[in-house]
């Protein structure tokens, strides 16, 4: 029997219009004033979490209904129309507001320009959600609340009543989250307060280490950021940040948190046997496999590099279809780092991930290359044949 999963959060339309291959550009000549520079079609994609996560779970084969909010207009249309209807049976249209969008400007050789416009997005709240769908489903997973404004407004007062409503019905919850900007109001709010307020009404939390870090631990987050002196910060963080970070999301409520950490891989912290029994529909049969649990699996190499855009999401996607198919925490992180896996190797966020059944093949596949997880600590062990570390925070070790 197939899983029915809805995904809801952040939806957009990315437009993203193609330049030549190989053709040089100069940026202060492209963005000249008057400049006209030819260009060849556009891409038109879905974009955020909505779509990233909830259409690679469809392609593992899970039932997903997709819950995101757009406008009565032309980008609205285009967005439901590149889902589907079955999938888009949830969303919430209405009039008066457009609809979210991102225009990608990828120039050669130059880093990418993105133009956003939030839209419906920052209008989202609680009672955006189909609750009478959500309840058909044995898991609720919903992205990127700190870009979209109702949400984190208010000490979270829609997002806290979105989950409690949901709990209600007896479903499994999820929670992603996105980094905020510094100089907008979404940076300047206290997430831990949001988090005090909504933990207790999610059971898998999975943001990623820099993020959680801003959010909990600001200080943690410069330090760490001025120590990778210009480089990828995720580096220079050590184990005992995870571990401190994710005992303090643990005590607020959170009953299953796994980090994403970049290249370094995935790590995952786990509460006790009577919470993670009471997680709802999707609660593991074998609750103590996955009770007081801590281990840290490293990211597999990509044999070709496209795009790191929507990894993050695609992790996620491995990670939840692992869980709800009941496997055990060991082969869950090998799914997520999989998917993952898969999405860098191309360029979109989508085209790279395969179906379910290249998945398991891989599974079984102990030979392929990973990065280094860089654990500096004589506290964590590896398990050669489950290919992870185990930490001193768990129970198997």
């Amino acid at each position: 029997m197939r899983q029915k999963v809805m995904v809801a959060g952040h939806l957009c339309l990315d437009i993203t219009p193609k330049f030549s291959a190989g053709e040089e550009l100069d940026i202060s000549d492209v963005f000249s004033p008057g400049k006209l520079t030819n260009v060849e079609e556009a891409v038109l994609s879905t974009g955020g979490p909505v779509s990233n996560t909830g259409l690679a779970m469809a392609k593992l084969d899970v039932d997903v209904v997709l819950n995101g909010k757009v406008g009565k207009d032309t980008f609205g249309n285009v967005i439901r129309q590149l889902v589907g209807k079955e999938k888009a049976a949830a969303f919430k249209t209405v009039c008066g507001q457009s609809t979210s969008y991102t225009i990608v400007l990828a120039l050669p050789g130059i880093d990418r320009f993105v133009l956003h416009n939030p839209a419906t997005n920052d209008t989202f709240g609680a009672d955006d959600i189909d609750y009478e769908l959500a309840k058909q489903c044995t898991l609720f997973h919903f992205g990127y609340p700190p870009l979209m404004k109702r949400m984190f407004e208010n000490n979270g007062i829609e997002l806290v009543e979105m989950y409690k409503r949901i709990k209600d019905l007896g479903v499994t919850t999820s929670l992603d989250m996105a980094m905020p900007d510094p100089a907008s109001s979404s940076g300047q709010i206290d997430w831990q307060i949001i988090l005090e307020r909504t933990l207790p009404y999610v059971d898998i939390f999975v943001p990623s280490l820099e993020e959680i870090a801003f959010m909990l631990d600001r200080n943690l987050f410069e330090k760490r950021k001025a120590q990778a002196e210009g480089g990828d910060p995720v580096l220079v963080y050590e184990s005992k940040d995870c571990e401190d970070i994710s005992d303090k999301l643990l005590s607020i409520g959170a009953k299953i948190v796994a980090v994403k950490c970049g290249i370094r891989g995935l790590y995952l912290r786990s509460s006790q046997a009577e919470q993670i029994g009471a997680m709802g529909s999707s609660s593991p049969d074998k609750t103590a496999v996955w009770a007081d649990r801590e281990m840290w699996a490293g990211s597999f190499k990509a044999e070709k590099f496209g795009s790191a855009l929507g990894a993050g999401d695609a992790t996620i996607a491995g990670f939840l279809c692992g869980f709800i198919r009941g496997f055990s925490p060991e082969d869950t992180l090998q799914i997520a780092n999989t998917v993952g896996w898969q999405n860098v190797q191309a360029i979109d966020t989508l085209s790279g991930i395969k179906n379910w059944q290249s998945i398991l093949e891989l599974l079984r596949d102990k030979n392929r290359p990973r990065n280094p997880v860089g654990l500096e600590s004589d506290d964590w062990h590896y398990c050669e044949s489950q290919q992870v570390y185990y930490g001193p925070g768990d129970k198997n070790r």
